[in-house]
Order: C-alpha cells, then structure tokens, then sequence
C-alpha cells in the first residue's frame, strides 16, 4: 500500500555522500509508489535559532517563557509559517527518515534546530494539555515509523561497544529514543555508513544499494523495542525493580 515519506536532511554540499543518499531515498521510493515529502533544510535557509522571534504574539512581553509561548502560539495557530509547514509535513507522513552526517557526537545544528522549533508545545510535548501523560511510545506521532540515515566519518570500530567514541546507538540515543520516540514514533535501527571521510567509489556504491534494500523493507521490519512509559514497566517514571535487576544506562530502557 502506498505510504507518504518525510525526508528530513541537513548538508550544505549538493555533491556529498548524505546528498547522494537522500537522491537514492527519494528515487527508491517514488519507485515503489510512495509518496515523498522533503525538508532541505539547508537549501530552505532554515532558521536553526529557537528564540523570540517564533512567537510573534507574545502572551508575556516581559520575559520569554518558551513553553508558556510555544504552547499559546500553537494553539492560537499563531506560529510562524515555517513551522506549521514542518509540522504538517510530520503530520501527513507515515514515516520521517533524518538524513546528515555525525557533526562532533550528533546532529548538525540546523537540524537540531528543526526539531527545537517544530516540536512545539502542545504538539510534541504536552500533547492534549496533558502534560506528561502521552509520551515515550504515546503522543501525536504515534503509529509513525522514523528511521536515522547517518554519515560517520570515523571507522566503525571507533564506534563500538567498546570503542574510543562510544557506541554509536548511545550517542544517537537522545535522537532516537529522545526526539523520535518521545512523541509516539516508532524507530528502526539506524543506518550507518562509516568511515565516509576517505570512502573509495566502489565502496560507496556498495552502501548505496545496502541502503536502497533497506528502504524496501522499512514499513515491516521490526522497530528498537524501547520500554512504553504507559506500559506499566514505570513507576513515576522510573523503571520497576524487577525489570533489568541491578542494571543502569541507557540500555535499560530497552526490552530485551
């Protein structure tokens, strides 16, 4: 069945490996029949700054309180034009793949700042007037799938369990687990290429068509099975006893 794409990417060089796997994404795609949105946000010239001037009605002129802000303009369909684009583009899809290469541990700062200004209170967070009630597997993203395409410079070992970096899934966690899974979506392993500062031609081709062969299979392979805060495994927020006994970190939180 025909599914709608949301291509979220951020580099600013037409010629780059991430630019060459957002093409074979939209390419893939339209050729099983889906739909495919877009966000370039570099060639948007996308404003990465959260600040004052994302509330053009002010409910306090006094202090900026981001949430209080985000909350009223959200609500009062005062936001500014950008962002209720993106977040129509998030509302329509089926699901939202992120495309950009690790900038020091994460994600570009344009990108980070999509997410800061499109996750408006009231639509990412505080859902229904609720508060905390609808998050972690809950929210208004919920039934979506989202999937990392990542460009890692460094050698895969580097990102290892054991390597110097860290793991990578660690270092994505506050993306995938975070950004993605807070307000409902459902997220998939992420794809890494590595090594992708010195990467040879016929190496690239390689990881191209493994990433088109992925795309096939993205609306039926199995999602990281991250722990529902709603799924009674947590007690005010925090993981019950008996559930991965005398383990802490970031892995707790996934079901093994």
């Amino acid at each position: 069945m025909p599914k709608t794409v949301l291509i979220v990417y951020a580099h600013p060089e037409p010629t780059s490996l991430t630019r060459q796997f957002v093409a074979a994404t939209e390419q893939t795609l339209e050729g099983q029949g889906h739909t495919v949105l877009q966000s370039d946000l570099y060639g948007m010239g996308w404003k990465a700054t959260f600040d004052g001037q994302d509330f053009p009605c002010r409910v306090n002129r006094d202090r900026l309180a981001y949430i209080e802000e985000s909350g009223h303009a959200y609500t009062t369909n005062r936001q500014t034009a950008d962002v209720a684009a993106e977040q129509r583009k998030l509302l329509a899809a089926d699901a939202v793949i992120l495309q950009f290469p690790l900038w020091w541990f994460g994600m570009p700062a344009i990108l980070k700042g999509w997410i800061d200004r499109v996750y408006a209170y009231g639509f990412a967070y505080g859902y229904k007037g609720e508060g905390n009630r609808y998050r972690y597997g809950d929210g208004i993203l919920k039934g979506k799938r989202a999937l990392l395409s990542v460009m890692v410079g460094g050698p895969a070992t580097d990102y290892s369990p054991r390597g110097i970096n860290g793991p990578l899934e660690e270092l994505l966690f506050p993306i995938t687990h975070g950004a993605l899974f807070f307000p409902g979506m459902e997220v998939l392993p992420t794809h890494a290429v590595y090594g992708t500062g010195n990467l040879p031609a016929a190496t690239a081709d390689r990881e191209l068509s493994a990433w088109r062969d992925r795309l096939a299979h993205i609306f039926d392979e199995p999602p990281i099975p991250f722990r529902r805060q709603n799924s009674g495994q947590y007690q005010q927020n925090i993981l019950v006893d008996h559930i991965a006994e005398g383990r802490t970190g970031l892995a707790i939180h996934i079901d093994d």
